[in-house]
């Protein structure tokens, strides 16, 4: 049974673009109403300018206590629910441990997985009064998979699913769905900062997926209350294979999982 979205209150951190700012855009195609959240405000009123139909736009860094609180406050008082919260905020950076400050591990920890439990603390109150509400938490195929030079950053998403998956046991039965989504290599701004040589995007530009395709997976997930989707499949089956025969798959993928 699939889930209506029409009119539906969803919180989306790290919305300024990519994934974000695309799943906002189906989300107002549906009749939800988006409410877009991440630290540029320039990029999301630029956004918000050439968009109809109701939706929210609000300055928020996941990593301050006190602004996930205020934000996600404000968003209760003007709508009186969340329906759905999309934890989408993440950056990586992609370095061998020998060569990484404890500074990339702290930072990409504190946004990446504290970052998603702030905003998940302080928005599952309203959810458990209210008696149904969905999390939702973008997490990655790293999470499952790691690989040479992902080490702070496949760290946060183990982290994260961790996370999901526990809290998903918590919540069963009071209303509140939680779901995982694991996409591998996106075409998004967030190689930028994770691979500025384009060393790593030059080797699976092959294998990387469109943000309009993740981002339909995730409205799919939104309606379906589905709990955790891997994508793309052949990700899914490489990480099965991984798992259940690690030195067989060290040989066979180990090359090409490394190519950063």
């Amino acid at each position: 049974m699939r889930e209506e979205l029409f009119g539906k209150v969803v919180l989306i951190t790290g919305a300024s673009s990519g994934i974000g700012a695309r799943v906002a855009e189906l989300l107002l195609e549906r009749g939800a109403i988006p409410v877009l959240t991440a630290r540029s405000m320039d990029k999301m009123r630029q956004w918000s300018a050439s968009r109809s139909g109701e939706h929210g736009v609000y300055e928020m860094d996941v990593q301050s206590d006190s602004q996930v609180a205020e934000v996600i406050g404000q968003v209760l008082a003007r709508y009186g629910r969340i329906d759905v919260l999309l934890n989408n905020a993440g950056f990586g950076e992609f370095m061998l441990v020998e060569d990484a400050s404890m500074a990339h591990f702290q930072e990409m920890m504190d946004v990446n997985y504290l970052g998603t439990v702030r905003c998940t603390r302080a928005a599952l109150p309203a959810m458990l009064q209210a008696g149904r509400g969905h999390i939702v938490n973008v997490a990655s195929m790293a999470g499952k998979m790691a690989s040479a030079k992902s080490a702070g950053y496949s760290a946060t998403k183990h982290a994260l699913l961790g996370f999901t998956n526990a809290l998903r046991q918590e919540l069963r039965g009071r209303g509140v769905a939680v779901s995982a989504v694991n996409p591998g290599p996106i075409d998004t701004p967030f190689f930028e900062r994770a691979d500025p040589e384009g060393r790593y995007v030059r080797n699976i530009r092959w294998f990387m997926m469109s943000p309009d395709k993740v981002a339909r997976a995730i409205v799919s997930v939104l309606e379906t209350r589905r709990a955790e989707l891997d994508m793309p499949w052949t990700a899914a089956v490489g990480t099965k294979f991984m798992q259940l025969f690690p030195r067989i798959g060290n040989a066979l993928f180990g090359k090409l999982m490394n190519r950063k």
